[in-house]
């Protein structure tokens, strides 16, 4: 296995469109790496970089301790899986997995171990005979897995490949292919505009915008501490809620005041705060940290609020409650489904104040 490095990397197409920009990340081996952002910021173009398949304007890309600018996609000792599973149609799933140790010049016995070996891993060992389009799609997404498998590279390289399948089948293949990572101890790194696939699945997130890196952490580091307003909006299903205001100061205390509401501002953010008195920032608190006040006691520096109840999304689990608060329209929130709010209804909503980020209006970088 090997560690890839992405060092101060461009990518200039020949109409002067950057896709990339100054890209610079390590994918520790046996790391599980995921570039995640929204389609066209250049997270699959740097992946195609790494695999060889475009050729990079600027910068250097290393697998183990070999520069790799210069060496063709086969000799990298890499294997990538696609969105579109690419496997040949005339051929059977033996013959898919086996095609790339063929052109290797394998002998038939050690193909044939890698090849049972890696469908017994994926449970497909009954499916060998069949021909890709008899399978379902997730069949066909362990067929492209096994493909990679059985060629024992340093690094495999996942391209959106979960984004064909139905919603149950992507969380089952998520689980899956953390399980297959486990097994296989080996470095991944692996593309996605899905957040939820980069947050459950990643040790390591690599957030891109528009062909550049806004932040790279751990999963719960990012999602705590995000570096912008950006990477804060991005990552967290429902967003989280973006408040325009200012910080005063009364009493002593700094205060943000939002669309028609005043809040205490949290005991941990008043120091970095201090120099935005009497300026405009945003304030960004979670869905998740703001409670029908009648169940409140998770909040660790609670502000309660007058609302309005707008809309409710009963999942069985959770509520997703959107209310009004003050001036402001649509704030949402995550509830825990002890009582069902009503449409109009007035209720009162907790604001867990130790939770909430603040942002520069200019910048937009986080205010810490």
């Amino acid at each position: 296995m090997a560690t890839v490095e992405v060092k101060n990397v461009d990518k200039v197409y020949d109409n002067k469109v950057k896709a990339v920009s100054n890209a610079s990340f390590v994918a520790k081996d046996k790391e599980f790496v995921i570039l995640v952002g929204p389609s066209g910021c250049g997270k699959s173009t740097t992946l195609r970089m790494i695999a060889g398949l475009e050729e990079i304007t600027k910068g250097e890309i290393k697998i183990g301790d070999k520069i790799v600018n210069n060496v063709s996609p086969k000799d990298r000792d890499i294997a990538m899986v696609f969105q579109n599973y690419a496997l040949y149609p005339h051929m059977s799933v033996y013959e898919n997995m086996a095609f790339a140790l063929k052109l290797r010049k394998y002998k038939k016995e050690e193909i044939d171990k890698r090849v049972k070996e890696a469908a017994a891993l994926l449970g497909i060992g009954e499916l060998l005979d069949r021909k890709p389009k008899q399978l379902s799609g997730g069949q066909r997404q362990r067929v492209a897995l096994g493909r990679a498998i059985v060629r024992q590279p340093k690094v495999f390289l996942f391209d959106e490949p979960l984004s064909n399948l139905d919603a149950k089948l992507r969380v089952q293949m998520r689980a899956e292919i953390i399980k297959l990572h486990k097994q296989l101890d080996t470095t991944i790194i692996y593309v996605t505009h899905d957040q939820t696939e980069a947050m459950t699945m990643a040790n390591k997130i690599v957030v891109m915008k528009d062909g550049i890196i806004q932040q790279i952490d751990s999963p719960l580091k990012i999602y705590d501490n995000p570096n912008n307003l950006f990477v804060a909006g991005f990552l967290g299903s429902p967003a989280i809620n973006q408040f325009q205001g200012k910080i005063i100061k009364k009493d002593d205390k700094l205060h943000f005041a939002g669309e028609g509401f005043d809040v205490a501002v949290a005991q941990k953010s008043e120091k970095a705060l201090q120099e935005y008195v009497d300026k405009p920032v945003i304030m960004g608190i979670r869905p998740e940290d703001i409670y029908d006040s009648q169940y409140d006691s998770m909040a660790s520096e609670p502000q309660k609020l007058h609302a309005i109840c707008e809309v409710v999304e009963p999942l069985g689990n959770e509520f997703i409650v959107f209310v009004k608060i003050g001036d402001v329209n649509s704030v949402t929130a995550r509830f825990d489904p002890k009582r069902l709010p009503q449409i109009d209804e007035k209720l009162d909503v907790t604001f867990d104040m130790s939770r909430t980020h603040y942002f520069d209006t200019e910048t937009e970088l986080a205010i810490r």
